[in-house]
């Protein structure tokens, strides 16, 4: 750098080369890349090995509830202990969640993620190695822990680190890794649960994946937006460089410069907004970290911008958990063998692979259609799959007895069709393939929503919602089968969706393209529905190769 001399990026914090604040009118702007480069590539990846185990520590339970038998406890396992042994994952990771939301704030997004992959390892041996049910509980929770840090945590880290225009695709790698690693589960639930306690390989090989992402955690760096929070600028400027030097179509250099002067113009506006309290890297020690978080606390529900960001956040987090798409994760084969298939839990690998190739589609269309439009379209899509789904229910003649808190298979009984089995499978495929492509994806695109100051909490609370709802479901699920009847149970599932579909309408503006520093802007008066779709109608998006569709 010609220049050396330096200037304080905010009061009190450390000083920044006097080139960031020059030619502030000639920002680059991120939409002239044409393609990311292989550095995020890796990043992305090596951090989606997180879904990866997410979605394997959800999938996995499946299998083994029909699988265990009375190895647990010396007994058959009731509904009460299936909706427990279930439900204990999404209740610890509702309860870690905000936790790790402060401490990702305090001590980086990527000890966070070493935080649970050790988590990960313990709660997936002590799976395998207990012989009681409430050890099986207390397993599962440790999982949960693991699961509300990584959830939230890694989405937040790839989209600190992912340039604006392929933000979205970025993310949605993450929800890949999830469906891809709940694929994983259920084939390795097919080969294991006829073996003599093959569900302990089930549970405990979810240890592997968590020890390789250990590993390769030392070789990735803690995300720009955190380290210039920090006042560690320099560092900041490094990683920024290694994310741009492989993209074509810009001048990295340029490029580094602008991104990072927008970083401190947000910096600088969220202190004012604070009232002029020190938001920045001078605040040092607990004591001042834990100020920060009431502080960032204030701002998240007093400034109207901050506080429609964390409406909109949880209203998707609690729609896409609501709506019952994880009681088919949770029960499906459960499910598939109450309406009479012989192999319920080869049957439920179709509802994983849709999983797995619709979210593959999300890719390719999240940051093409815009990820409001995504939602507009597939939401009445999920609702048609589940009235199908209620009303092929409504032909079945299946046993319900709720006094030894059992659900009946249809296996064993007199010879029936078929059809309405399969009408139900058909049904859940649809409604699978329709929520992958938007509900399962563009929820965890929340970090977006919320400024620097905000972001980490808010993600935080947003899938703090994510887990309560989930929690909900897992505990509500069997039991609602029982008093409301299958029919029942799904069509309030649809009704869920006809009201998520009109509040997206309503408050959900589109985010597709813009750049992390520029999203709150459409927040800061409204909604900001009208100007985004007007924005996204007129400029298009980059399709990923340099062209634009319109």
């Amino acid at each position: 750098m010609a220049d050396t001399a330096t200037e304080p990026l905010i009061a009190g914090g450390p000083s920044v080369p006097r080139e960031y604040e020059e030619d502030v009118d000639n920002d680059v702007d991120e939409s002239a890349l044409v393609k990311p480069g292989r550095f995020i590539w890796v990043l992305t990846f090596c951090a989606g090995v997180s879904g990866l185990l997410f979605g394997y520590d959800t999938g996995v339970i499946s299998s083994t509830l029909v699988s265990i038998n009375s190895d647990l406890s010396s007994r058959p396992l009731t509904t009460l202990d299936k909706s427990l042994i279930t439900s204990a994952t999404s209740f610890f990771a509702l309860l870690v969640s905000p936790l790790s939301g402060v401490l990702a704030d305090a001590l980086g997004r990527k000890k966070i993620i070493l935080a649970a992959d050790i988590l990960f390892v313990v709660g997936a041996l002590w799976q395998a190695w207990t012989t009681s049910v409430w050890g099986m509980i207390a397993g599962r929770s440790v999982v949960g822990a693991a699961v509300g840090s990584a959830s939230f945590v890694v989405p937040l880290y790839i989209g600190e680190l992912s340039p604006g225009p392929w933000r979205g695709r970025m993310v949605t790698i993450s929800s890949l890794f999830i469906t891809g690693g709940q694929v994983v589960a259920y084939i390795v639930g097919w080969l294991f649960s006829t073996k003599m306690h093959g569900w302990r390989w089930i549970v405990g090989l979810g240890a592997l994946p968590a020890a390789v992402q250990f590993g390769l955690l030392f070789l990735m760096p803690e995300t720009p937006r955190y380290l210039a929070r920090s006042g560690q600028m320099e560092r900041a400027r490094r990683v920024l460089m290694k994310v741009y030097e492989g993209c074509e179509g810009v001048d990295a250099e340029r490029l580094v410069n602008s991104v990072l002067r927008r970083v401190e113009r947000e910096i600088m506006e969220e202190e004012e907004a604070a009232g002029g309290r020190l938001i920045g890297p001078a605040k040092q020690g607990w004591a001042a970290k834990v100020e920060r978080v009431q502080d960032n606390f204030g701002q998240l529900v007093g400034i109207g911008g901050n506080r429609r960001a964390l409406i909109i956040a949880c209203m998707l987090q609690s729609a896409q958990q609501l709506c019952g798409f994880n009681s088919l994760m949770y029960f499906s084969a459960t499910i598939f063998s109450l309406v009479g298939f012989r192999s319920p839990t080869l049957t439920s690998l179709s509802i994983a692979l849709t999983n797995f190739a619709f979210t593959l589609a999300a890719f390719h269309a999240i940051d093409r259609l815009g990820r409001r439009r995504i939602l507009l379209l597939s939401i009445p899509v999920m609702a048609a799959g589940l009235l199908l789904c209620a009303l092929a229910f409504n032909f079945l003649d299946i046993p319900m007895e709720s006094n030894d808190h059992t659900l009946t298979s249809l296996q064993g009984e007199a010879p029936q069709s078929m059809f309405w089995p399969l009408a139900i499978l058909v049904a859940m495929l649809i409604y699978v393939a329709s929520y992958a492509v938007g509900l399962g994806t563009v929820p965890w695109q929340q970090s977006e929503l919320f400024p620097l100051s905000v972001r980490s909490l808010g993600s935080a609370l947003a899938t703090a919602t994510n887990w309560g709802s989930n929690t909900l479901v897992g505990l509500t699920f069997l039991p609602m089968m029982q008093v409301f009847t299958p029919t029942g149970t799904f069509a309030v599932y649809a009704g869920v969706c006809v009201g998520a579909w009109w509040t997206v309408r309503r408050i959900y503006p589109e985010t597709a393209g813009l750049g992390l520093e520029d999203v709150g802007g459409l927040l800061r008066e409204g909604w900001g529905v009208e100007e985004s779709v007007g924005r996204f109608k007129r400029e298009g998006r980059p399709t990923g190769g340099g062209g634009r569709v319109d």
